[in-house]
């Protein structure tokens, strides 16, 4: 049980557009308005969501500083009888070192009251923050109402327990001045293991310090970076007594005058939060850019299906249209398992042979192949004239073309670059194959939407005869281990051998894997679940040899 000290505070997880300054300031003035409504004394927002996380190179606009400067003028008028903080770059006044600090503004009585400055910038994985902004050295508490405040940025509270990040944990150096609460302000990126990584490092830090704390987490999503929100209040004992909904806007305010007991939550599988963040990745992508309808490539099997669940789920079925374009090598059973989907997803679809386009453009290149046995040029001949029509159709409608690539086959580079490589946004580029037939289970989990017979038969191209996946792959099981030990885990060849793997195996699919650096290098952004997605991520050289 909890009795906190007398005041109310209001966290407000918020979504937020980067650079639109008008959007973002009205809904940070509507909140602060209706925590002034629930007599709340402190209202609390996330990182940076004055102008968006992450910001990136629009920071290199005097501008875009500019602009932030103005809209922290205008909320300060809504502060008069509140406390407000929220996240925006200042300007760095010393020289030499970086233009901008990464701050968060204390705002009261119309005024700035303070200004707390990031200290610990991540640079690894998805950030990049010592790109743009220089580490504060100082740390001083906030006091609002009599009540001493350490207030923190996101990565601030991430250098606590064992094998520390960086040389300072700024709060060994707050907890010496005698706070009353910590309060974080955050853009922490999903991943499906991350809200539990939160949970233990905040309970753990409230225990350490024996200090309550709010945690307040932005939500919505940024091209491929997905926020969950998921903000929580936590007791001195490290109890969690309250946690804000994932993928969803919310402002909650915290009676301090009430006894909390510590909350009881389920835990959650970890495919239906990547279900859930995919459907909320592509709804909001589709929304920020102003598109509402897609397009994909049905093709009859796992994957394309699973996008185009995932798509009327985000995007409603009246908005997504399917496309099938069989070859002489389609089978039946793949095209009625197409047709009998768009039935049950109750979607628009079209079916556009390519055989006869096909054959002639094989007839007009075959004197130039200089070699008239059918190989890799003719099977992805087909997959280019797929994505030919695809586009056409994409550019012809104003729809989004829907990538239905998996990482599995990104990883190994099964795939054609300007044939089923093609698209405005990959959805499941970040979902390995196995994961892909979870996904599946999980949408099918209260009535057969994806029919039985596509998540039973053997994955295959159709690109030539009786193909199937598993001719130029190991089996989907021990090929996506691997891939883990080695993408996510970083494990080098002899610490993925030493697991039980086979050496061949291991050295054969890691060829594959730095080999095709150059195709990933060409592909849409991909929506991001893991901890280790393809893209900003994960920066390997092209024409590097390791492991060659």
């Amino acid at each position: 049980m909890l009795v906190f000290y007398s005041v109310k505070i209001s966290l407000a997880q918020q979504n937020y557009i980067i650079g639109d300054f008008e959007h973002n300031t009205k809904k940070i003035i509507s909140a602060i308005h209706q925590a002034i409504a629930e007599e709340s004394q402190l209202v609390v927002f996330p990182e940076l969501s004055v102008c968006g996380y992450p910001p990136r190179d629009f920071l290199n606009f005097d501008d875009f500083i500019t602009q932030c400067q103005s809209a922290i003028a205008q909320i300060a008028l809504h502060t008069h009888s509140i406390g407000v903080i929220v996240g925006a770059p200042t300007i760095n006044p010393q020289a030499p070192g970086k233009d901008l600090f990464n701050s968060a503004y204390y705002l009261y009585e119309g005024a700035i009251k303070a200004i707390v400055h990031k200290t610990l910038l991540p640079t690894y994985d998805v950030f990049d923050e010592v790109r743009y902004f220089e580490r504060s050295t100082e740390h001083t508490l906030i006091v609002h109402q009599g009540k001493r405040i350490a207030l923190t940025i996101c990565e601030d509270i991430w250098n606590t327990g064992h094998n520390p990040l960086y040389t300072i944990t700024p709060l060994d150096i707050l907890s010496k001045q005698d706070p009353d609460l910590i309060i974080n302000i955050s853009a922490s990126p999903f991943d499906y293991q991350q809200d539990q990584k939160r949970r233990e490092l905040i309970s753990f830090i409230c225990k350490t310090y024996q200090l309550p704390m709010i945690y307040c987490n932005t939500t919505g999503a940024q091209t491929e970076l997905i926020f969950d929100g998921g903000s929580v209040v936590s007791d001195h004992n490290g109890h969690i007594i309250h946690q804000l909904p994932f993928f969803k806007e919310s402002v909650y305010t915290i009676d301090t005058e009430i006894t909390y007991p510590e909350l009881k939550t389920p835990h959650i599988q970890p495919i239906q939060l990547i279900h859930d963040a995919l459907v909320y990745g592509m709804r909001e992508y589709f929304d920020k850019l102003n598109f509402k309808n897609a397009i994909l490539g049905l093709s009859g099997g796992i994957d394309s299906a699973v996008v185009a669940a995932l798509a009327c789920k985000a995007l409603g079925a009246e908005h997504v249209l399917a496309v099938l374009l069989p070859s002489t090598f389609s089978s039946d059973h793949s095209i009625d398992d197409a047709i009998d989907l768009c039935k049950r997803l109750n979607i628009t679809h079209h079916t556009i042979p390519i055989q006869d386009v096909y054959q002639l453009s094989l007839n007009q290149l075959l004197p130039y192949f200089n070699n008239p046995v059918f190989g890799l040029a003719e099977e992805n001949l087909q997959a280019r004239i797929r994505a030919l029509f695809l586009m056409a159709l994409s550019n012809k409608h104003g729809h989004i073309l829907l990538n239905t690539s998996n990482k599995s086959e990104a990883a190994v580079g099964y795939g054609t670059l300007y044939g089923d490589m093609c698209g405005g946004l990959s959805v499941i580029g970040d979902v390995y194959k196995t994961q892909v037939y979870e996904l599946a289970q999980y949408i099918n989990r209260d009535t057969e939407i994806i029919p039985r017979h596509i998540l039973t038969k053997a994955p295959s191209a159709e690109l030539r005869p009786n193909q199937k996946d598993s001719d130029s792959l190991p089996e989907y099981a021990l090929l996506d281990n691997i891939l883990f030990h080695y993408i996510e885990d970083c494990k080098g060849p002899d610490e993925i051998k030493k697991l039980g793997f086979d050496a061949e195996v291991v050295d054969r699919i890691l060829r594959m894997v730095n080999r095709n650096e150059y195709k990933r290098h060409q592909t849409p952004p991909i929506l991001r679940v893991s901890k280790k997605a393809f893209g900003s991520g994960r920066r390997m050289p092209i024409v590097g040899k390791y492991l060659d």
